[in-house]
């Protein structure tokens, strides 16, 4: 294995094509693709300044590092990356990738971060300014996680989430089988044309949410106040604790719930219509 401790690169491509690389205290300045095309690469507190730094690369451990703002769209294309106790002050983090975990990451400005990966892992991770994050991500598992953007898990497949906070507006739309359990999910227009999204001992507020769903199952969910006009057009399964403002022509399916402030039925109602609503 060949070590590289304290020292500085810049420019493009200072190390291109390396393989079986130790970096421990380096600063990448600024340029481009500095660590482009390599394997087995292990990075310790670094620090990255310029763009690109990690891209076609294979089996990569990044720990205790900072990202800074001029190393956006740093780690693209490849495949199986662990990522620790990281800064990351840069957007358009993670694009076409496999296989990567990330446990107590940091990111400042998470805005179109984890596009097209597949089986992503993240654990204790924090994320603001995250629009558009996790777009057309499958197979993954959330742990921990605490968001602060809108636009999130647009057309994602086979997700599991717990123990999270989600502050998104126009989150999980046209996703395929997401769970999410033990959750606050805060934000508008929550889940549209959905298909299998299921909540499971969630609580969720902001309005119109869970609208044109197909396959959806609550259980034991809670609704904030804002929450209104809730289920249009979808087909539900939905237990309900507490009071949930107000229902709106779901399609099919039932819902039970402790109260509700108003149920709203009308002529907009689509087939086959024959949704019961049980209020106890």
């Amino acid at each position: 294995m060949k070590i590289i401790k304290n020292q500085e690169f810049g420019g493009e491509r200072p190390l291109y094509c390396e393989h079986d690389l130790y970096l421990e205290k380096v600063v990448i300045h600024a340029g481009e693709s500095a660590i482009k095309e390599t394997s087995d690469i292990t990075a310790v507190r670094c620090r990255f300044e310029g763009k690109y730094p990690f891209w076609c690369c294979d089996r990569f451990t990044v720990r205790d590092c900072i990202f800074a703002p001029g190393a956006r769209a740093a780690l693209w294309y490849s495949r199986d990356l662990l990522m620790e106790d990281t800064i990351v002050d840069a957007p358009k983090m993670f694009r076409e990738m496999d296989r990567l975990t990330l446990r107590r990451v940091a990111f400042s400005d998470a805005a179109e971060t984890l596009w097209s990966c597949r089986g992503v892992k993240l654990e204790g991770v924090r994320a603001e300014h995250a629009d558009y994050i996790f777009m057309r991500c499958r197979d993954v598992e959330i742990d921990d996680f605490h968001l602060n953007g809108n636009y999130s898990f647009q057309w994602t497949e086979n997700v599991v989430i717990r123990n999270s906070i989600l502050n998104t507006k126009d989150a999980f739309w046209e996703t395929a089988n997401v769970t999410v359990y033990d959750s606050v999910i805060n934000g508008e227009y929550l889940g549209w044309y959905s298909r299998g999204l299921r909540l499971v001992r969630c609580h969720i507020g902001g309005t119109q949410p869970l609208c044109y769903a197909e396959g959806l199952v609550l259980e034991d969910c809670t609704f904030a106040d804002d929450a209104d006009l809730a289920f249009e057009y979808s087909d539900v399964k939905a237990t309900i604790k507490g009071s949930i403002r107000s229902i709106k022509n779901p399609r099919t399916g039932f819902i039970k719930a402790d109260s509700c402030g108003e149920v709203i039925i009308d002529g907009n109602i689509k087939s086959p219509g024959d949704c019961k609503i049980q209020i106890r």
